[in-house]
């Protein structure tokens, strides 16, 4: 007789008494979930009668924002379709609550497109690659975060200007490269995929192609060593600090480094120790004692990316002595793009929401990850700034390289629902046949379509003074 066991669920919720099943039986009623959402529903995209504007709702996600910044994201956003798509998470996480869906819920990063992935350097010092940006992270139904990432590598061919035909096929590649690997870590121990992780430096594609694997690990190795530089003391902090006057101080570079007022942030006054006091509060205690060898000088807003354009993001500098400082980014959590269709955050503050998220999902979190709340009721979470972090620089990529990055976007994206979703369950709905991967790189393909629409509105919204956009040079 299978015993009942009551325990907490994997992604934070609740769970009542169930009984012991093994990855056979849930990979069984992953299939049976098919009788009510077949893989072939996943097919296409058309939206539905009463789609909300598309400028509209992009205006809209622009409230709370920093009124002089948001013309730079409209800027940024306008740029190309593929910029766009990076900016309007939240027009595509409407769309997705529309689509059918298996049922299947893991922690969703809730914005995986796939320049949202890269490396990063692990507390060991270690090079890994992974979802490097969870800003969204929320738990939601596994497909969103896969159609998001296949339909970004459409886009991102492009925009690149590589033939739909090889558009189509990375795309049904990236899904089979997830669905494979969701296989593989059905059949593994848990604590053997908790502990997995996609080594930057020796990743292999057993079905890759080793030329470019080759040039892949090339070029890996070149960004990784330049990284070391930009991310190095010594040059982050001649590059962001002025020496001059009684202290240390951030170097303002209007509009996208610059001193806020009391306004933007109330605790200025105080040096903001009441926030950095309950931010710390969330480390853990061996952690803190090395925060508590640093003292902080300065706090300046730091414009970022393109959806996080707008909001309170900040860099803090912190010292331990003359020649040892610690920058940290302090970016405003806001409540998930995924919220109205998937439900409510668990936890009250949202930076604690990217927080847990981040350790749910990475294999290896910043060691000063942490959050709080400010005197003006903004949450906030808290990580260095540019610790050796690499992300994709696609704008001279082929076919076979973007086809690469897609399927290593893929492996990072089931190794981070396998740990906190049922690997078992998502592997018997996908099947093992290509039913789902053609689903999937249909919907990519008709909603890259969906995207350059949207996309050609916004402009024109611009064009026609709707919409104010500043373009950088």
């Amino acid at each position: 007789m299978a015993k009942a066991t009551k325990r907490k669920g994997a992604i934070g919720a609740p769970q009542r008494e169930i009984a012991y099943l093994s990855a056979d039986e849930r990979a069984a009623k992953g299939k049976a979930l098919r009788d009510a959402v077949p893989r072939a529903a996943h097919a296409g995209w058309k939206p539905r009668k009463g789609r909300r504007d598309p400028v509209e709702l992009s205006i809209a996600s622009n409230e709370g924002r920093i009124a002089d910044l948001v013309p730079i994201r409209h800027g940024r956003m306008s740029a190309s379709a593929f910029a766009f798509y990076r900016g309007s998470a939240a027009l595509m996480a409407a769309d997705l609550g529309t689509t059918p869906t298996s049922g299947i819920r893991v922690q969703a990063c809730g914005d995986a497109h796939l320049m949202n992935f890269g490396g990063f350097a692990t507390p060991e010092r270690n090079v890994i690659f992974d979802i490097n940006d969870l800003d969204e992270t929320l738990p939601a139904p596994f497909e969103w975060d896969l159609k998001r990432l296949t339909a970004s590598v459409v886009i991102a061919a492009q925009h690149l200007e590589l033939p739909n035909s090889d558009a189509a096929r990375v795309a049904i590649d990236v899904v089979r490269e997830y669905r494979e690997r969701i296989g593989n870590y059905a059949t593994m121990r848990a604590l053997d995929v908790w502990y997995d992780k996609i080594d930057l430096q020796q990743y292999q594609d057993r079905t890759g192609d080793p030329e470019i694997m080759a040039e892949i690990r090339k070029r890996v190795a070149a960004r990784i060593e330049a990284e070391k530089r930009k991310s190095a003391p010594d040059h982050l902090y001649p590059k962001l600090v002025s020496q001059e006057g009684a202290k240390p101080t951030i170097k303002d570079e209007p509009p996208l480094i610059f001193h806020p007022t009391a306004e933007v942030t109330p605790g200025l006054k105080s040096g903001y120790a009441e926030a950095i006091a309950a931010y710390r509060e969330t480390l853990p205690a061996h952690v803190r004692v090395l925060f508590d060898r640093f003292h902080f000088l300065d706090l300046a807003i730091k414009v970022v990316g393109v959806g996080s354009v707008g909001t309170t993001c900040s860099i803090g500098l912190f010292m331990a002595a003359d020649n040892d400082p610690l920058f940290l980014q302090v970016k405003e959590a806001r409540a998930s793009v995924l919220e109205p269709y998937a439900g409510k955050s668990v936890y009250a503050n949202h930076g604690q929401r990217v927080v847990e998220g981040q350790h749910l999902m990475q294999t290896a979190s910043d060691v000063f990850l942490g959050w709080g709340r400010g005197k003006n009721g903004r949450d906030f979470y808290v990580r260095q700034l540019r610790d050796l972090k690499l992300s994709a620089i696609i704008e001279d990529w082929d076919t076979k390289l973007l086809r690469q990055y897609g399927r290593m976007c893929a492996h990072a994206l089931a190794r981070a629902h396998a740990r906190s979703g049922d690997a078992a369950m998502i592997s018997g709905y996908m099947g093992a046949g290509q039913t789902f991967d053609d689903a999937i790189g249909e919907f990519a393909m008709e909603y890259s379509a969906q995207n350059r629409t949207d996309y050609r509105s916004f402009v024109r919204a611009i064009r026609e003074g709707k919409v104010k956009a500043i373009v950088e040079s």
